[in-house]
């Protein structure tokens, strides 16, 4: 069956992905070191209560939210292309449709591994710190760390540099890579410092989430290895399932094969046969008062033929069919 051959040719041969992964060239493992570096010193900044602390402090009172109040029904609506769900659904059905198109699950698994990795670091850096909001600030030029807070990193801004990130990683031209690092920049910055217009962001929470985005994005070729082979396993699991579902004995036999009943074996035919009964009673074989008589056999009627005209007198063929 063809089924088997491709499953036997999916478990010989391991699945490559269809768009070869960017290496980890030395350029992008610089940036990766300098981002966590950056990384790193936002957070003794904050710890330590520095300069980046009282600047905290004056932009929240500088409230901009107040001094350009014509621009905040617009930063409201478009904050939410930093909200986890929504641009998750939207890029996920993007790349869906690529997937579809180039028959390949990659584009998704990417983007599922680098939320994952987002979920994890953010996730963990937010209830690590416990740092409180503008909007819940208990002591005047305070850091706020280690309370009830999760808002250090900026989740929003993290998730805009992820998620309008990964399609400018999976972009497989130079300019659509370009046009689409573009587009992700425009978004990333721009949900940062609505954020912080807002009201709901320090500056420095901005500033680590930018940072934590883009080392999920940098680290994103580490991970190519294990995207790989989950879907080798998930297309030979496929492959399975499809070919479960074509089962042989459902499907209809061939039209024109002439073969609609099974054939009786010949041992059978000749145990049956009238002078195989004559022999089993004692008697010659022939048949009785030496007359001669023929044993017409009627065939089975085959699809798209006609029954032979008969007699009406007797009942009887007119002449022997002459596939007896």
């Amino acid at each position: 069956m063809r089924t088997d051959r491709v499953l036997a040719r999916l478990e010989q041969e391991p699945v490559r992905p269809t768009i070869p992964p960017p290496g980890m060239s030395a350029v992008r493992r610089s940036l990766f070191a300098a981002t966590l570096g950056f990384y790193v010193a936002i957070v003794v900044a904050v710890l330590n209560t520095s300069l980046l602390v009282r600047m905290d402090w004056q932009v929240m009172l500088f409230r901009p939210y107040k001094q350009w109040p014509e621009l905040h029904a617009f930063l409201d609506y478009f904050v939410v292309m930093g909200q986890r769900g929504p641009t998750a659904v939207l890029v996920a059905a993007w790349l869906g449709w690529r997937s579809w198109r180039q028959r390949t699950i990659r584009p998704l698994l990417v983007l599922a591994s680098a939320l994952l990795a987002l979920n994890v670091t953010v996730g963990a850096a937010k209830l690590g710190m416990g740092r409180e909001g503008p909007h819940y600030a208990n002591i005047m030029g305070s850091n706020e760390m280690f309370l009830t807070g999760d808002i250090f990193p900026s989740g929003h801004t993290a998730n805009a540099v992820v998620t309008w990130g990964v399609l400018a990683y999976l972009a497989s031209t130079p300019r659509a890579r370009r046009w689409l690092s573009i587009l992700a920049a425009v978004f990333a910055l721009g949900v940062g410092t609505t954020t912080v217009y807002l009201g709901t962001h320090w500056v420095s929470d901005v500033l680590l989430g930018w940072a934590a985005g883009l080392l999920i994005l940098l680290a994103l070729p580490w991970g190519e290895p294990v995207i790989a082979r989950i879907q080798e396993h998930i297309e030979v699991y496929w492959a399975r399932m499809r070919g479960a579902v074509r089962l042989p004995f459902l499907s209809p036999p061939p039209v024109g094969t002439g073969t609609p009943w099974p054939v009786r074996p010949a041992a059978d035919r000749a145990s049956s046969s009238p002078a195989a009964s004559d022999r089993h009673r004692g008697g010659t074989g022939g048949p009785p008062h030496g007359g001669t008589r023929t044993h017409a056999v009627r065939a089975p009627a085959l699809r798209g033929t006609r029954r032979r005209p008969q007699d009406g007198r007797t009942g009887r063929a007119l002449s022997p069919a002459p596939w007896n």
